[in-house]
């Protein structure tokens, strides 16, 4: 039986995410132009080269992708993935490129699909290696694959950092320390100019590092306390400079992406991070925990922040899996510990609506939202897509049953989109 879909707006009483701002919390607009996410550019801004596509926090340019679909309505192919694996498909050209592992996670593989018609291209097997222990909603291939129009980079934890051409050749593999975490790696890796940047955090020897695009060879290292971790590092630009922000175990960090040098940090994240930062008003926005602590960062500072650069906090309802989304002023999480979706004013905090979305499903949502033609969408594990009208009222239009179990987020290019289920990979278009 399928999931309760219809969604109800949540009581005052109810409400998860009470801000609370410290002295000097920033005003609305105040120096919001001068951060932002970088964003590809060029070629690569045509395609979904990353996770989390162009924008870097699943902002969808351009119109024409359908809002509707279900196992039947609106599909236009769809072809099974062979083995297993969440992390999401990134599209380039004509191909889309995923990763997976077979064998309970012994042979792990780079896929590349045609995009017209969903034809399996190649599948060639990378880092070789023995089994590690991975969460079943992590899995043996968790991190998203990025592309620079050349090469595909994937990341897969103990087993290294590989890079293949778009024919499946491999053209390096590089070896990056045992890896021990105790839901296994699941972090993406980061594409900034010609770096590849990723970050494992593990008791002992945690680390960020940079790793050069032609050769892997490893161009900085810096060593990190966190013990636990499995985000995915996020380059902005805050005025005149570029800073390289981690969102990990109890602390978010800030380096500099062309030495590793730390620049600042602040505390206040839960034990357990997996979600990505996201960008809105001139702040950085971090989640954690389950259902944990928001944090909104003024970045720019050196040092401790803590006390002078955070502009505003929640003390609990954020999202575990799911990243956050941000977008004209507006900030939306999902709590998938109780299916429950908050809308905020970025820049102040200020919650303008809840609503639960579905049955409250303890971890029930894993996909990080994607927004579109005005609509914000949220997958939850059941492959039910909910589809909210963004601003500053919780309006749920319907919602769209894919009818399989889905962990991966999104890929979305010219008017289609590429989802990714347990056993298959999906084109939506009209």
């Amino acid at each position: 039986m399928r999931p309760f879909r219809i969604a109800v707006t949540v009581t005052a009483s109810l409400l998860a995410a009470l801000p609370a701002a410290p002295a000097g919390a920033q005003s609305e607009g105040e120096d919001a132009s001068a951060v932002r996410m970088i964003a590809v550019e060029g070629e690569a801004a045509r395609y979904w080269s990353r996770w989390r596509g162009p924008s870097g926090q699943g902002l969808v340019e351009g119109t024409g992708y359908p809002d509707r679909w279900s196992e039947t309505e609106n599909v236009i192919w769809r072809t099974a993935v062979p083995g297993s694996g969440n992390s999401s498909p990134i599209v380039w050209g004509d191909r889309i490129f995923l990763t997976t592992g077979r064998t309970g996670g012994r042979q792990l593989s780079i896929l590349a699909y045609r995009r017209s018609d969903g034809a399996l291209l190649w599948e060639t097997d990378v880092a070789p290696g023995g089994r590690e222990y991975v969460h079943p909603k992590n899995g043996p291939a968790a991190a998203t694959p990025v592309t620079d129009g050349e090469r595909v980079y994937a990341s897969f934890g103990s087993r290294g950092l590989v890079a293949v051409d778009f024919d499946g050749n491999r053209l390096w593999h590089t070896e990056v320390g045992q890896i021990d975490n105790y839901h296994g790696p699941a972090g993406s890796p980061l594409l900034y100019r010609d770096r590849i940047i990723l970050y494992q955090d593990q008791r002992p020897h945690g680390f960020v590092a940079a790793y050069d695009t032609a050769t892997g060879a490893e161009v900085w290292r810096t060593e990190r306390e966190a013990t636990v971790g499995w985000g995915t590092p996020a380059a902005i630009r805050v005025g005149d400079h570029d800073e390289l922000v981690v969102s990990s175990s109890r602390s978010v960090n800030a380096y500099d992406p062309a030495t590793g040098e730390e620049l600042w940090r602040c505390r206040g994240n839960n034990f357990e991070v997996i979600p990505t930062p996201v960008v809105e008003a001139g702040l950085v926005f971090c989640t954690s925990g389950r259902a944990g602590p928001t944090l909104a960062i003024r970045p720019g500072g050196s040092g401790d922040v803590t006390d002078t650069h955070v502009a505003w906090t929640t003390p609990r309802g954020s999202p575990f899996v799911p990243s956050p989304l941000a977008h004209d002023g507006y900030l939306y999480t999902i709590n998938d510990m109780a299916s429950i979706v908050t809308g905020f004013r970025a820049a102040t905090g200020e919650v303008l609506w809840q609503g639960r979305l579905g049955r409250a499903v303890r971890e029930g949502f894993s996909a990080s939202p994607v927004l579109v033609d005005g609509k914000v969408f949220f997958t939850n594990d059941d492959g039910i897509t909910f589809v909210l009208r963004a601003g500053p009222e919780f309006d749920l239009l319907h919602t769209n049953d894919i009818g399989a179990r889905t962990l991966a987020s999104p890929a979305l290019v010219d008017g289609h989109w590429y989802i990714r289920t347990e056993g298959e990979l999906i084109a939506i278009g009209s």
